[in-house]
């Protein structure tokens, strides 16, 4: 135990990021503070407005803080680092930094998945709205989110207790599933168990995403044109971070796999469109987008 307490991991994916450090560190540092800021503003609208008191924009404001959370346990390190002539961090840090991340990840898409059942039940059972999204269900779908993603990566960190290391230098900025490239022997079991978890968690509501997207669109194809509008305006932002999500999920989960084929720079690059710009862009995308909470946005700030 002592030895696993006092192990240090070098974060070496830093190399272009050292050469402008300073300018990088204000850089990181305003973004930080914009993620923040922006996600919290809204978050705080929707408790604050019991018009806003909706499965819809309840889930909006649980995406937020997921964004929020992400950043928390990304930036401050991060900051430090770019202070830092060595860039280390503890063995038992980095695995729970890995944690979380991976938690936030695979709820953002069950988050994603429980929208998408909203709309979906929205606009094609308007009549049986009230009585399926009642606020238990919500807070059943809101639990299981964090729940079950929590659940399944404590297991995953379980079965990582006791690999022994043999390489101390992870090719990342943070720590992320990077981590399996330091154990001297891959452990087939918890390969296994980490395609089961990316289809659990991952693949499978995507799949539930399409479908529910895929019958609204085709409901509101043989609908009134207030239908059509309707979906257009809630369905369109959530299929926005859906798409930007997935392509940055997918980026990192490849990286293990194609290890060697990823060059430094482009790794870099995006490592660091992961941690600016989905936190970021997310309160822009439901700030600008979602109509009740552009109106809240401007009577705020005009």
């Amino acid at each position: 135990m002592d030895e696993f307490n006092q192990t240090f991991i070098s974060l070496g994916g830093y190399g272009e990021i050292d050469k402008i450090k300073h300018e990088c560190f204000v850089l990181f540092y305003i973004v930080f503070m914009l993620i923040i800021c922006s996600n919290s503003t809204i978050v705080c609208l929707i408790v604050k407005h019991q018009s806003l008191h909706e499965p819809m924009y309840i889930f909006i404001a649980a995406l937020l803080i997921n964004s929020v959370l992400f950043s928390t346990i990304i930036y401050p390190k991060l900051l430090i680092d770019l202070l830092s002539e060595k860039k280390t961090v503890l063995y038992s840090a980095c695995l729970f930094q890995g944690v979380i991340y991976y938690i936030v990840a695979y709820s953002e898409f069950l988050l994603l998945s429980a929208m998408a059942y909203d709309r979906y039940v929205s606009i094609c059972k308007p009549l049986q709205y009230a009585t399926i999204m009642k606020k238990t269900t919500v807070s059943v779908l809101l639990f299981l989110a964090w729940f079950v993603p929590t659940c399944e990566i404590t297991g995953a960190v379980a079965m990582n207790y006791n690999l022994e290391l043999c390489s101390y230098t992870l090719k990342g900025i943070f720590c992320n599933n990077s981590l399996y490239q330091l154990f001297c022997v891959r452990s087939e079991a918890l390969s296994v168990y980490g395609m089961v978890l990316l289809f659990n968690l991952g693949l499978l509501p995507v799949l539930l995403i399409l479908f529910s997207y895929g019958r609204i669109l085709l409901i509101s194809y043989h609908s009134c044109r207030e239908v059509r509008i309707k979906a257009a305006q809630t369905c369109l932002p959530h299929l926005m971070v859906l798409i930007n999500f997935s392509c940055f999920f997918t980026f990192d989960v490849s990286i293990v796999r194609l290890e060697s084929d990823i060059p430094q720079t482009t790794r870099l690059i995006m490592t660091l469109q992961v941690v600016l710009y989905h936190p970021l862009v997310n309160p822009f995308i439901y700030g600008i987008k979602m109509k009740d909470i552009y109106k809240h946005l401007k009577k705020l700030f005009c």
